[in-house]
């Protein structure tokens, strides 16, 4: 499957949340020859977090054709389909089920395309598990010099190879350099969707948050929010800021913002985070930024990615007018390429799918380090979770493995995922509650 004589290079792109589409698309735009088009196919794998229209508009990525697909669509797709370049935005299980399920339709198949997978931040949790997930793609990204040092040391120790692994950088960095002040002092906190995951905790951050709007009624206090109530991101969501805040009473110049987080930066004169990957978008345009230590320096938090960094603060010292200053060999390891050095960080990437594509006779048969023999105890649950068998295949009963979906499947689709999503926000949490009395 060369690239084609026109420089068009056919590319698909299967996520299965907001976050990892915006990673997915504009990976594939990065990697692609700058001196190249580029046919963008987008397939939303369908489940609890498939981005809602308004989600997609917010990323703010372009592509050819955009459609919901199960895995076992997408897979049948696949073998009727060419393409240059696929890309596999999704969690390690669901990238290791569909490496399984490729290599059973391209099986015999002269040619297939490169597969590209890697994470769309930061990797401070499940590094061994995630990676074996995702062994077995062409190019398996590292979004910095640190994380291309641990893969790599990941996959030797097991035996398993690493030549895959591919240092790039973030693909959603950019815009313009923090030009100074602005008139009015905008700070930003950019929530997440599952840290902190109690009541207690978020509270509190919304009141630190809403204390500081207080104390500085000079500044513009904006609480960034990935979503509306009832969307899903890349983590469930049960204890929206939008619910909480509405038992407070916030001063004028405090306000919660949706929309692209690039032109949110635009605006913002200091960063405040948890463990946002928003910190390295931040980090990257040299926006003073901080990492809340109020919580404590905790895994479970993400924090602790950012030891170093020089960025860690807690809302006394920013009440107090704390601005940091971050550690330039810190930034410089975790790819933010704030030095100017992003315009060549995806030339490898580039340079190694060309020669892929270019590869006589076509690419190898796919070979993830997880097999029914390696891990029988293992492998078949994931498979199973998307509807495979132990060799890649439909199990019986599969949901639609040999037509398309029909409208009125569709709407009861809709519907059943918008009765989870409800289920998960609003009657969840109000069991948990009763359980607790």
């Amino acid at each position: 499957m060369p690239a084609s004589a026109t420089k068009t290079r056919r590319v698909a792109v299967l996520a299965d949340s907001d976050t990892r589409w915006k990673w997915g698309a504009l990976t594939a735009n990065r990697i692609s020859p700058e001196d190249s088009d580029i046919r963008l196919d987008g397939f939303l794998l369908r489940g609890r977090a498939t981005p809602t229209a308004r989600q997609l508009q917010e990323v703010g990525v372009h592509a050819d054709s955009l459609r919901e697909v199960s895995a076992v669509e997408f897979l049948r797709t696949m073998a009727q389909e060419s393409y240059d370049v696929l890309v596999l935005a999704l969690v390690g299980g669901g990238v290791q089920a569909m490496l399984h399920g490729l290599k059973r339709v391209w099986e015999g198949q002269p040619r297939r395309p490169v597969i590209v997978t890697g994470y769309v931040g930061v990797v401070y949790e499940k590094l061994a598990d995630g990676l074996l997930l995702r062994h077995g793609a062409d190019l398996v990204l590292a979004n910095s010099r640190q994380d291309a040092e641990r893969f790599r040391a990941v996959y030797d120790g097991v035996g398993a190879d690493s030549s895959a692994v591919t240092e790039v950088a973030l693909p959603f960095l950019g815009g313009a350099p923090y030009p100074g002040e602005h008139d009015p002092y905008t700070v930003v906190f950019a929530a997440q969707p599952s840290v902190p995951d109690s009541r207690k905790d978020r509270t509190y951050l919304l009141n630190r948050l809403i204390q500081h709007a207080r104390r500085h009624p000079e500044r513009e206090v904006l609480l960034k929010l990935r979503s509306k109530p009832g969307e899903h991101t890349t983590h469930i969501e049960e204890l929206p800021y939008q619910k909480l805040v509405q038992r407070l009473d916030p001063p004028a110049n405090f306000k919660l913002v949706y929309g692209n987080m690039g032109e949110v930066l635009d605006r913002t004169d200091l960063l405040v985070t948890i463990s946002s990957t928003a910190a390295l978008e931040s980090l990257h345009r040299r926006i003073p930024t901080v990492v809340l230590s109020d919580l404590g320096v905790r895994e479970v938090l993400g924090n602790h990615h950012f030891v170093g960094s020089g960025c860690l603060a807690s809302w006394d010292q920013l009440d107090d007018g704390h601005s940091p200053t971050p550690d330039e060999e810190w930034v410089s390891r975790q790819g933010v390429c704030a030095d100017g050095s992003y315009a060549t960080a995806f030339d490898a990437a580039r340079e190694r799918i060309t020669k892929l594509l270019e590869r006589p006779g076509g690419l190898p048969a796919l070979t993830p380090y997880y097999t029914p023999a390696t891990a029988p105890g293992y492998l078949p649950g994931i498979l199973a979770r998307h509807h495979l068998g132990p060799d890649g295949s439909p199990l019986p009963g599969a949901p639609a493995h040999d037509r398309e979906p029909g409208p009125v499947r569709q709407i009861v689709r809709r519907a059943a995922r918008g009765a989870y999503r409800h289920g998960v926000q609003r009657v969840a949490p109000v069991i948990r509650r009763m359980g607790e009395l």
